[in-house]
């Protein structure tokens, strides 16, 4: 029954280097000795006995804070999903999310860009980004 009971506490991390009374202080601190390792830092291109050509150094070098964002891209909508919408109306991203076709969060923050696979069988009037085949056959 006690040993049911999930642990509260967790032990405390060891502080190394804080006297002998620690467990682990003087001298090496658990560290072992000499070597890269038992310093206070290691450099971010280590990685280990004679790597010269580290993952660091093969990435190409970029200038600014956003080198490593990925690019986000709007959500993707085939013409034929259209065909969920009422003929004659306006499609903007409201009314794909009151259709249920789109999150509204999603489509907000990220866009939405129509495709053409499918076809489109009502009329409709697009507000959207969309690619050339899609215009030129809404057009046609």
């Amino acid at each position: 029954m006690q040993n049911d009971l999930q642990k509260l506490v967790k032990p405390r991390h060891k502080r190394v280097g804080r006297g002998g009374g620690s467990g682990k202080g003087f001298h090496t601190a658990g560290r072992g000795q000499k070597g890269q390792k038992t310093r206070r830092t290691i450099n971010v291109l280590f990685e280990g006995y004679k790597v010269k050509k580290s993952l660091l150094r093969r990435l190409p070098m970029q200038r600014g804070r956003s080198k490593f964002k990925a690019n986000d891209k709007p959500l993707i909508i085939n013409l034929e999903v259209l065909n969920l919408m009422k003929d004659g109306e306006t499609v903007t991203i409201e009314t794909l999310a009151k259709a249920g076709i789109v999150d509204i969060k999603d489509a907000k923050r990220f866009g939405v860009k129509i495709l053409g696979k499918g076809e489109l069988k009502k009329k409709l009037k697009i507000e959207l980004p969309m690619s050339k085949s899609v215009a030129k056959r809404i057009n046609a």
